[in-house]
C-alpha cells in the first residue's frame, strides 16, 4: 500500500513553540517528530510513502533525503510540493492527477499520531476512515455512524460537549473519488467526508487506540512527556 502524509500546512497554532521548523518536524527529545512516525508506520507494514508538503517544504525534503539511509532505507519514498495551499482534499486531487497515481492509497496527517489502525483501515472498503472515541469530541468535532459503520453525519466542533468518536486522521481512499476536481482547493473533511456521508458511501473503522494531534502547544508537550516516559501509560 502507498500512505500519502498530508504535511503541508502552517502549523499556526504550535508557533508559539516551534516556530523553526514545520509542525511536522516539531522536536521530541532529540529527533524531529515524523522521523518516530515514520518508524511507527514501517511497523505496521507501510513501505511506501509520498509526502505532500507546501509551507517550508525544503526542510521537510532535506529530512527526508537524509534519512534516506537510515529510517527510510529499502522504501519507496516521494514528495510533492503544492504550487500553493491546496487544502487537505485539492492536495490529494493534486497528487493523484500530477503523479497519475490508479491504485487505491492510505492518507494520514504527518502531525496526528494514532496508536494502530493501519491495516484495519486498509481492509475496509473505501472510502474509509478511522474513528477513535475521546473524552471531548468538542474540541474536534463527531463522527455518527450506525451499527453496519456506516457513517450518517458530522456534529461541529464545540456543537457536542462529552464523549464521542471523531475523525482519526487516518483513511482509505481510491483515485476516482478525485477525478471530477476543479482545480480550486478544497478540505476533505468539511466537504468530502460529508458528501461520502450524505450518498451513504463512508465508512467509519472504530479503532480503541492511542490517539492525539501535537497541533496546539498542550498536547504537543503531553506527547513529548509520554515519549520520554518510554510511552507508558495512554497518551
Amino acid at each position: 500500500m502507498k500512505l500519502l502524509v498530508l504535511a503541508g500546512g502552517f502549523g499556526t497554532r504550535l508557533q508559539s513553540v516551534v516556530a523553526e521548523v514545520p509542525k511536522a518536524l516539531a522536536p521530541v527529545g532529540d529527533v524531529p517528530f515524523l522521523r518516530l512516525q515514520i518508524e511507527h508506520w514501517k511497523n505496521q507494514g507501510v513501505n511506501s510513502f509520498l509526502f505532500l508538503l507546501h509551507h517550508q517544504a525544503e526542510l521537510i525534503i532535506d529530512f527526508l533525503k537524509n534519512e534516506k539511509n537510515d529510517i527510510l532505507n529499502n522504501s519507496e519514498v516521494e514528495w510533492l510540493v503544492e504550487p500553493e495551499p491546496m487544502g487537505t482534499g485539492g492536495a490529494l486531487a493534486y497528487a493523484v492527477k500530477c503523479l497519475n497515481i490508479s491504485d487505491d492509497f492510505m492518507v494520514t496527517n504527518a502531525d496526528t499520531w494514532l496508536g494502530t489502525g493501519i491495516n484495519e483501515v486498509w481492509l475496509a472498503a473505501s472510502p474509509a476512515m478511522a474513528v477513535v472515541k475521546v473524552g471531548n469530541a468538542g474540541r474536534y468535532g463527531s463522527v455518527h455512524f450506525n451499527e453496519r459503520n456506516i457513517v450518517s453525519a458530522f456534529k461541529e466542533k464545540e456543537v457536542v460537549a462529552g464523549e464521542g468518536w471523531i475523525n482519526a486522521g487516518l483513511c482509505h481512499l481510491k483515485p476516482e473519488l478525485f477525478k471530477n476536481w476543479n482545480h480550486e482547493p478544497f478540505s476533505l473533511e468539511r466537504i468530502s467526508f460529508v458528501i461520502w456521508a450524505e450518498q451513504g458511501n463512508l465508512s467509519a473503522v472504530p479503532l480503541r487506540s492511542d490517539f492525539i494531534d501535537i497541533g496546539i502547544p498542550e498536547d504537543y508537550f503531553r506527547f513529548c512527556r509520554w515519549i520520554e516516559s518510554g510511552k507508558k501509560g495512554a497518551i
